[in-house]
């Protein structure tokens, strides 16, 4: 069985850095951010790691977010939320996709 790990933040900017980082990797590799209501709390979340070693990295949060992607800044981690796709060379656009369900179990 995948054994998961759960990583809490505090601060979204702190888990978009997360993004950042898995963007300059060797791959390349941009994890999908997800949003999904849980237990009355709208969470927003990455995995990372492998089928057989996976981390959530999460925030929960009050409000549901405002727009479908974010616009992150490779250079300083700044971000806000957009409609959509710009053409900032320097920011990367994460789409926030949304979740009806998940087997996933947040610790809260």
């Amino acid at each position: 069985m995948p054994e998961l790990v759960y990583l809490k933040y505090e601060e979204l900017d702190d888990m978009l850095k997360v993004i950042i980082y898995s963007s300059q990797s060797m791959l390349g590799v941009i994890p999908t951010l997800y949003h999904i209501k849980y237990k009355e709390k709208h969470l927003l979340f990455i995995q990372t790691g492998t089928i057989g070693n996976a981390t959530i990295h999460y925030i929960a949060q009050k409000d549901k977010p405002a727009k479908k992607f974010i616009q992150l800044k490779r250079l300083s981690g700044d971000y806000s939320f957009v409609d959509g796709i710009g053409t900032d060379a320097q920011s990367l656009y994460v789409p926030v996709l949304g979740l009806e369900k998940s087997t996933l179990e947040f610790p809260l």
